[in-house]
């Protein structure tokens, strides 16, 4: 098999993303395979899931040989997550898979993007209005969390499994806004991650099952994406985590534009 080294070159720059922020991995993937690599949306979605899947595994056992993974909240959200992502599959067999609404699927994923683009942006005020709900009504406030964070993961096991995003950008906004006392920096990108990787092996698993996954092309990918998300990880705690994310959030705003109107 001949290497296009393109491959890899995008699964480094994703995959060091992805260790830094925790947000990227679908955001930023499944838009280049689509509108870079030209891949149809159903194809693209499935590959980004192992894509994503298989990165962040790497990712998420170096967080948690630091301690910064909240194995609570991982279950909570996995509660949730995971029998939505069966359900959507279910949905997606009895439909055809996705392989005959390019458009529709194309229209989604533009809008899961400018979501994930003004989740980022809005993640302080979230966490604000959070902080300010958990100090005012403590006793309500963390009764409700495990509800709420079970339906957060309902909500994102749905859109990973049709877009391959939101386990990230929007699962980190939902966490901050959920745990805003309990949920540092460092912790928040592991729990984040470490949740990612049993939702997007189901939906994958799915994808695969539907044909929508490409072996070669995800070979290629993860040759960069590993040692990409390993050092994004080391990075993590000196990169400029704040401007990468606006700098993300500014093009994930233009690319979900771009796709909503083609």
């Amino acid at each position: 098999m001949t290497i296009d080294w393109i491959n890899p070159v995008a699964g480094f720059a994703v995959g060091a993303l992805v260790g830094v922020t925790g947000v990227g991995g679908g955001s930023l993937m499944t838009p280049i395979l689509v509108l870079l690599f030209g891949m149809a949306p159903a194809a693209a979605v499935g590959t980004d899931l192992w894509f994503a899947a298989l990165t962040k595994v790497v990712g998420g056992a170096m967080h948690h040989r630091r301690g910064g993974v909240d194995w609570q909240v991982v279950r909570r959200l996995a509660l949730g997550s995971l029998p939505a992502a069966a359900a959507t599959l279910w949905w997606l067999q009895l439909s055809g898979g996705g392989q005959g609404r390019s458009g529709t699927l194309v229209a989604t994923l533009g809008g899961v993007l400018i979501a994930t683009a003004l989740a980022m942006l809005w993640k302080a005020r979230v966490q604000g209005l959070g902080r300010a709900q958990r100090l005012g009504s403590p006793t309500s406030f963390k009764r409700m969390q495990p509800v709420a964070t079970v339906a957060a993961g309902a909500l994102l096991g749905v859109l990973v499994t049709l877009t391959s995003v939101g386990a990230g950008a929007l699962g980190t906004v939902l966490l901050v806004y959920l745990y805003p006392l309990r949920m540092t920096p460092a912790r928040l990108v592991g729990t984040d991650i470490v949740h990612a990787i049993p939702l997007t092996v189901v939906a994958g698993l799915g994808h695969l099952w539907l044909g929508n996954v490409d072996l070669a092309l995800l070979g290629q990918l993860l040759l960069g994406s590993v040692p990409g998300i390993v050092l994004g990880s080391l990075l993590g705690a000196r990169a400029p985590e704040r401007v990468l994310r606006a700098a993300i959030a500014v093009v994930l705003a233009a690319v979900g534009t771009k796709l909503l109107v083609a």
